[in-house]
């Protein structure tokens, strides 16, 4: 045995934790100690005859973790139990790369990690929907009425940023519809509109003009400084308007989406 493998677990584990203090922030060394406090508490407590790395076997010792986790009192959340095994694959990986250690394979699998949650967007509550809209209306300047767009389309708002001015289209039979160029799912669409929509369309082009970069630009929402830059000022100027009208939560432009109440014609 080498002199590394002499020493205890513990040290191991710390010095090597030691060695990441070079890169990675003092949040993120916490988390790796506290993963390590976890495991070899658990392993003390059950296994107290283990006090090698080469001695570490997927089940019981790394088995019997997982489980733990999931049944103390409080359980981890599946976030945590994933950073905790982010953080203890990386230890492992580490340990065996420098080449002073013999670590057994397979402790860590892909299937040990717990899938995540996937929750749906929280939507604005309808008061404040109707707060946020009336304010929206009552400024009426180049930004309330984009966001009143979005909120009445379901756009997101890297579709929004990127509509041309001629995006309205005339469907006959009184029908009318903004087309949408390439966006998120990478095709095409119209999105039927009614006359409020075409109001606010309207209204765009007209406030546009008073825009610098309108002259030099082929956008409905012309830009000076980039996607980027727009799609930020957007937020701001969302979160703004929420605050300025009363509203309960700061809302985010996806929120908005959830308030449509047009189907879409994928074309």
């Amino acid at each position: 045995m080498s002199q590394s493998e002499q020493r205890s677990l513990e040290q191991i584990f710390q010095t090597q934790i030691d060695n990441l203090a070079t890169t990675l922030k003092p949040g993120s060394l916490h988390a790796y100690r506290l993963v390590v406090k976890s495991f070899l508490h658990y392993l003390g407590t059950h296994y107290p005859e283990v006090d090698a790395l080469t001695a570490l076997r997927r089940n019981p010792h790394f088995l019997g973790w997982l489980r733990h986790l999931c049944e103390q009192d409080p359980p981890l959340s599946k976030g945590t139990r994933v950073l905790y095994l982010v953080c203890f694959r990386r230890l492992l990986n580490d340990l065996l790369l420098s080449g002073d250690y013999s670590i057994p394979e397979g402790l860590i699998v892909r299937a040990d990690f717990p899938p995540l949650d996937q929750y749906l967007p929280k939507p604005l509550s309808p008061e404040d929907d109707r707060l946020l809209q009336q304010h929206l209306q009552g400024n009426d300047d180049l930004r309330s009425n984009a966001l009143l767009l979005l909120r009445a389309t379901g756009m997101r708002i890297g579709e929004l940023l990127h509509l041309p001015t001629d995006c309205l289209r005339d469907l006959g039979e009184e029908k009318w519809a903004l087309h949408v160029p390439l966006g998120k799912l990478h095709t095409e669409r119209l999105v039927p509109v009614d006359d409020d929509v075409r109001r606010i369309h309207t209204r765009l082009l007209l406030l546009r003009q008073y825009s610098a970069a309108a002259a030099r630009s082929s956008f409905l929402l012309p830009q000076l400084t980039g996607h980027q830059a727009a799609y930020y000022a957007l937020r701001k100027a969302l979160a703004k308007a929420a605050r300025q009208a009363g509203c309960s939560a700061r809302p985010r432009p996806h929120q908005l989406r959830h308030y449509s109440e047009f189907r879409t014609i994928t074309g």
